[in-house]
């Protein structure tokens, strides 16, 4: 249902509220003969380590400005309660509460998760594949997660033979997961337990031994190891040790079922070491050893492996085909050849069939490869901007596929896809509770023209009757890093936005995959300001087509998208209503120049490495949104971030804020809210997440609307 409330109703008066100031306490430190000065360095706790494990570590100072600063921000926005729950209640309205996910079957059984009515957390379940029979809820997370503050499900795996369920969790929002088994006949756990993982387990063959990652003491997945039921973890075999800390490390299996996968990789250099799960004592046999800029992933058929690789120059990927027995690089030979713009970007195999995931214009379609005779038939759709996945299962010998569709005007719809006949069945349809037409909504897809020419995608949802005159509010998402691209998929949060008259538009910038590999490169390192600049040309393109206006447009990202958030505000504060960033990572230099940091050797790849390439430094150092900060009038800005984060630690939005308010000559006002219970990805509950968006998504038609009065200003 469309809301009567307007963007700039008032719901109470705004008392004035002085922003808190953080103390200077400079810290100087001096690389490649540049001195650099940081007044908020403090904030970041000596102890961080320990904060990640237990968020009552963080040293006092630093919890009383974090709740100053939260003290602040729910006084600014106290006005918007009344909104915040309203769009609580439409956000909640639009999840089926005891909404279940399409079983998958398995052997003698389908499995499944779903959600009681009212419960956070998914119920992990089976039953027989026969029909006959009961439901089996094999893990209760409602029930784990009772009485703690935070409590995030990661892996449940059950065995190949079905009798148990290595499950995992987070109890901190640290990303630190505790494995632990779980015997179905009795429904008790056994005492196997297995501490600093990273959640991801794959079972052995044989059912009595399971395979993990190890997280080091400096919180980076490093080690592989495989446990055997009823020893201790202490005893438990390591397979793989990475010694180079640039690399992250990651376990998977065969689509067969016949292999472990281990993991090697940074953002553009892979290796993978192959274990036969079927042998209780197998040691692993590396593919191809790493070489710089070479990346690849594997699946099994048979008596081959297939690759999906950028080997020999084929920048968006192509597949070739090695004999287990000896899948060294040189034994590689094409199966699908490469052709540029359009990305390969995920394979697949099952019974006969080779499965691929590919882009191009922007737009995913899956590819069927029979093995046998080489014929290929295609899954596409016709609209403007949609959103297509894979959903593998559990089963390799299957005719069945299973995928999902959705646009940004129609709920997602999951399919099984029969690949001997190409007839397809409508498994289920995302259902909206409180109601959804899509024929109430307009789908578009513009190109914005950058500063150097090229034509960048920007999908657009807007509800039929809402007048493109560039009188409508617009919430403009943004990304373009890591490769990451931006699916036009449905989502119901942007729904009390965009029923309240905003465009809500995602700009499908470079340092993305959205129009191939070269897309990415064009977005990274010394190219990095392609993706501010891009995201600038989207806005602008938006107010020229009349879906918006300058000055009417808040600009959102997360993380990575946190700092193409805070380069904007930098580089055209007058653009936008408003800025929201979400655990943004914005204090880059001093980060990237920090190796003592979980994430900063991998990250290298991706943005330079500041420590021994002076022109790296001065990259970073151009456009990192903390040491860029200027004397100007800055909009609005809301950034959010999390005590126990490990991506992107909690004081780089904090500090972040502290300069801005120090430096900025007029604007804002700039609000910092701390999830002091939470990591990177906030509050883990279904429910108790829509109180974070509705935060944001409230600022958002705040700062499009009434605005804030002049002496609420940090300036």
């Amino acid at each position: 249902m469309r809301s009567n409330s307007r963007p700039g109703s008032r719901t109470s008066a705004t008392k004035r509220v002085s922003a808190p100031r953080a103390d200077v306490r400079t810290k100087t430190t001096h690389v490649h003969n540049v001195t650099l000065q940081d007044d908020y360095d403090w904030l970041r706790a000596p102890n961080w380590k320990e904060v990640l494990r237990d968020p009552q570590a963080l040293p006092a100072d630093i919890r009383r400005h974090l709740e100053a600063e939260n003290a602040y921000s729910k006084a600014l926005m106290a006005p918007t309660r009344t909104l915040q729950r309203e769009l609580v209640k439409e956000m909640r309205g639009r999840l089926k509460e005891d909404d279940s996910s399409v079983p998958q079957p398995d052997g003698p059984y389908l499995y499944y998760s779903r959600y009681r009515k009212g419960g956070e957390h998914p119920l992990i379940c089976r039953k027989p594949r026969s029909g006959k029979g009961r439901e089996t809820i094999m893990l209760d997370a409602d029930a784990l997660a009772d009485g703690k503050d935070f409590f995030d499900l990661g892996d449940a795996a059950h065995s190949p033979d079905h009798g148990l369920l290595a499950w995992s969790a987070d109890e901190a929002g640290s990303e630190l997961h505790r494995i632990r088994v779980r015997d179905l006949a009795t429904g008790e756990d056994r005492p196997d337990i297995v501490p600093d993982t990273t959640g991801e387990v794959v079972w052995a063959a044989d059912s009595r031994a399971f395979f993990y990652v190890g997280v080091d003491a400096d919180h980076r997945p490093s080690r592989v190891l495989r446990h055997r039921l009823g020893e201790s973890a202490d005893q438990d075999t390591l397979l793989h040790e990475e010694s180079d800390a640039g690399m992250f490390v990651d376990i998977d299996e065969t689509q067969s079922g016949r292999f472990l996968l281990i993991s090697i990789n940074d953002h553009e250099t892979s290796e993978i070491r192959l274990l036969d799960l079927t042998v209780p004592d197998a040691v692993p046999v590396t593919i191809a050893p790493r070489a710089v800029g070479r990346e690849y992933d594997v699946d099994h058929l048979g008596d081959a492996l297939l690759i999906r690789t950028n080997a020999d120059g084929a920048e968006d990927f192509k597949i070739v085909t090695a004999p287990v027995a000896d899948p060294s690089p040189g034994n590689w030979r094409d199966l699908v050849a490469h052709r540029p713009g359009c990305l390969i970007l995920s394979h697949l195999c099952l019974q006969g069939r080779l499965i691929r995931l590919e882009r191009e214009n922007g737009l995913p379609r899956i590819v069927i490869r029979d093995m046998a005779s080489g014929a290929e038939s295609s899954i596409a759709f016709d609209e403007e901007a949609y959103g297509l996945g894979l959903d593998a299962g559990y089963e390799f010998e299957t005719e069945t596929l299973r995928f999902i569709y959705a646009s940004m005007a129609r709920p997602a719809e999951t399919y099984d896809y029969d690949m001997a006949s190409g007839v397809r069945v409508l498994l289920k349809r995302q259902e909206v509770p409180s109601g959804h037409d899509p024929a109430d909504y307009r789908v578009r897809r513009i190109f914005a023209r950058a500063k150097d020419g090229e034509e960048v995608p920007v999908s657009i949802l807007h509800r039929a009757d809402t007048p493109l005159d560039g009188s409508a509010p617009c919430l403009l998402y943004g990304y373009g890093s890591y490769g990451s691209a931006m699916s036009a998929s449905f989502r119901t949060r942007p729904l009390s936005l965009v029923d309240r008259g905003f465009v809500y538009a995602i700009a499908h910038v470079r340092g993305g995959t959205d129009k191939g590999r070269r897309w990415y490169l064009d977005g990274k390192r010394e190219k990095k300001t392609n993706t501010f600049t891009d995201f600038i040309a989207a806005a602008d393109a938006l107010a020229d087509g009349g879906f918006t206006a300058r000055g009417r447009i808040v600009a959102e990202g997360g993380s990575a998208g946190g700092m193409l958030m805070g380069a904007v505000a930098n580089m055209a504060p007058r653009l936008f209503a408003g800025i929201i960033a979400e655990v943004p990572f914005v204090d880059v230099l001093n980060t990237i120049l920090d190796d003592t940091l979980p994430l900063t050797p991998p990250e290298w790849p991706e943005w330079g490495d500041p420590i021994r390439d002076i022109a790296a430094f001065e990259t970073i150092r151009s456009y990192s949104p903390y040491d860029n900060v200027k004397a100007q009038a800055y909009p609005p800005i809301l950034a959010m971030g999390g005590l126990t984060d490990p991506r992107v630690t909690y004081w780089e939005p904090a500090k972040w804020v502290a300069r801005l308010r120090a430096t900025m000559t007029g604007g804002g006002p700039v609000l910092l809210h701390t999830n002091m219970d939470a990591g990177h990805g906030g509050s883990a509950g279904r429910f108790d997440s829509l109180k974070e968006t509705a935060l944001a998504y409230a600022f958002a038609i705040r700062a499009a609307g009434e605005g804030w009065p002049q002496a609420d200003a940090d300036a």
